[in-house]
């Protein structure tokens, strides 16, 4: 019992130091994401161009879900955890072989077909955009550029899912960088000197995708691991990872008709309408990308070891471990943005073509976004716990019912709000977002415990009041200051910098400092026992 008891010690200590390489590597990915967007909103604003853009952008973004991190990723790093304990290496590379060869070659034939059915997919996810200002021809153009983009980045996210299941973290958390500052280069440098800056942007968005794939190749080539691809539809490998993803692509499908539906709804709204949901959605990303895509990364083959080793308690600690860190930040991260995100808007991205109008209506949805980061996290968290037990069917039942709800709710509060004329109805699509999330949380976690997946350790009371009163005291002491700095739109852009800066770190400071004086150390997370279960 003392030997388990330490393995997990030490295997907290491992993935509080692996969540924090990997929160260190997202920051400074959403950094360059959020010097990327403040050019996109300084030099195009949030016009037609950039409305064509984000929806040509968005499209290989989201069959990226079918074939990188969504279906794929969660049933192949399972699958090669148990591949890794209980075959060979010899075995093991030819099952990345095999994947790695059936996965390029679908991916090719539909990135072949995305590309010439280019002018049908942009009817179909913003039919709002046939008409007379441009952005139908447009997106389509772009389409054809952006489209390969998912042949790139789905090599990308195998070849990370591959290094995370060795434990090389550091590399795939990285590798968003690369696209950032490729985009910034196109955007900045490129795209200006073009009478049609618009298809240089798609430009950017190929060369990224290529640029990605080959950083990640030397890392792969380092641990012997760099696939030689060989078709394997039918290798007992292969067929049970496609088994695993059977039921997740069908969610997908659920989740894209979702998102074509919010995309449609945007359409036919204002222009710019879906320009602003993606800016106030930008900011939402960085805490969770910070902390709910770092942990489900990091916990992921954890959590599919010890299920392989039939360590339940072990699960259940480790599980427990990632959720107590969800609370300690999220909630912090969700009044922050409430609080502070009229100056962020201001100091990110007003300015140049980004007018106080655009502010004022990316606001409105960053505030509905900003209300739902704790359920954002927890679905990323508590879905790594069903796939690490190769379990792709409840995760997917419960995204069904989730994703219903939104597509339910998209519509009431959209038409409600346009019934009672308020100036921003694209906050119902938000609205809806933040609401289905947090169904979709409560059901994961439900499913936890009824079936004895998850206890939960002693402890949670406590931990709860300690980080409600710090949120309180945080959210308090961030409001008197803001007051104190007055109208942010009559700062300079240092003096926004420097007051922003501020905040955020004063605030940073008063939580972490009144979680410390109420008892809440770091060496709290160092050592998690499953004895108490």
């Amino acid at each position: 019992m003392k030997n388990k008891e330490k393995n997990v010690d030490k295997n907290s200590e491992g993935l509080l130091r692996s969540t924090f390489v990997v929160s260190s590597m997202t920051i400074l990915s959403r950094i360059t994401g959020l010097v990327r967007d403040v050019g996109f909103s300084r030099w195009f604003g949030a016009g037609p161009l950039m409305d064509a853009f984000f929806v040509a952008f968005k499209i290989p973004n989201l069959f990226r879900r079918f074939f990188a991190e969504g279906a794929f990723s969660a049933a192949f790093v399972p699958v090669l955890s148990e591949y890794k304990k209980n075959e060979n290496s010899e075995i093991t590379k030819e099952l990345i072989d095999r994947v790695t060869g059936t996965l390029g070659l679908i991916l090719f034939f539909v990135t072949t077909i995305g590309v010439i059915s280019a002018p049908i997919l942009v009817y179909a996810f913003a039919p709002g955009f046939v008409g007379g200002d441009g952005r139908y021809e447009l997106s389509r153009d772009m389409l054809r550029l952006t489209f390969p983009y998912l042949f790139f980045i789905s090599l990308t996210a195998l070849s990370g899912a591959i290094l995370n299941s060795y434990r090389n973290f550091s590399v795939p958390a990285f590798t968003p960088v690369l696209l950032n500052l490729v985009l910034i280069f196109f955007a900045g440098w490129i795209a200006p000197c073009s009478e049609n800056p618009g298809l240089i942007l798609a430009t950017g968005v190929f060369i990224a995708g290529l640029v990605q794939l080959l950083f990640q190749l030397p890392f792969l080539l380092h641990l012997k691991l760099l696939p030689r691809p060989r078709w394997g539809w039918a290798y007992p490998g292969v067929k049970k990872i496609l088994k695993l993803m059977a039921p997740v692509i069908f969610g997908s499908s659920v989740a894209q008709i979702n998102i074509l539906f919010d995309t449609l709804i945007a359409s036919f709204l204002a222009v710019g309408s879906i320009s602003w949901l993606y800016y106030s959605d930008r900011l939402m990303e960085f805490p969770l990308g910070v902390l709910g895509v770092a942990l489900a990364t990091v916990i992921l083959p954890t959590l599919s070891e010890q299920y392989v080793q039939s360590s339940n308690k072990n699960f259940s600690a480790t599980l427990d471990w990632a959720l107590r860190l969800v609370f300690i930040f999220a909630l912090p991260a969700s009044l922050g943005l409430i609080i502070l995100g009229e100056p962020m808007l201001i100091t990110i991205f007003y300015g140049g073509e980004f007018t106080e109008l655009d502010v004022s209506m990316a606001l409105v949805s960053l505030l509905a976004y900003a209300l739902g980061v704790l359920g954002f996290i927890l679905v990323k968290v508590l879905t790594s716990a069903y796939f690490s037990r190769q379990d792709t069917k409840t995760p997917v039942k419960i995204g069904v019912y989730s994703l219903l709800l939104n597509m339910v709710l998209n519509v009431i509060f959209v038409l409600w709000l346009l019934n009672e004329n308020y100036y921003a109805p694209h906050m119902g699509l938000a609205m809806a977002t933040t609401c289905s999330a947090f169904f979709n949380a409560i059901l994961l976690y439900r499913g936890l415990v009824i079936n004895g997946i998850y206890r939960p350790l002693s402890g949670w009371l406590k931990l709860m009041g300690q980080v409600i009163i710090a949120c309180v005291i945080m959210a308090l002491s961030i409001s008197i200051m803001r007051s104190f700095i007055g109208d942010w739109m009559q700062l300079t852009l240092i003096e926004r910098f420097i007051y922003l800066l501020f905040c955020v770190f004063v605030g940073m400071g008063i939580y972490a400092g009144v979680c410390f004086i109420l008892g809440l150390r770091i060496r709290n997370f160092q050592k998690i026992s499953p004895t108490n279960l």
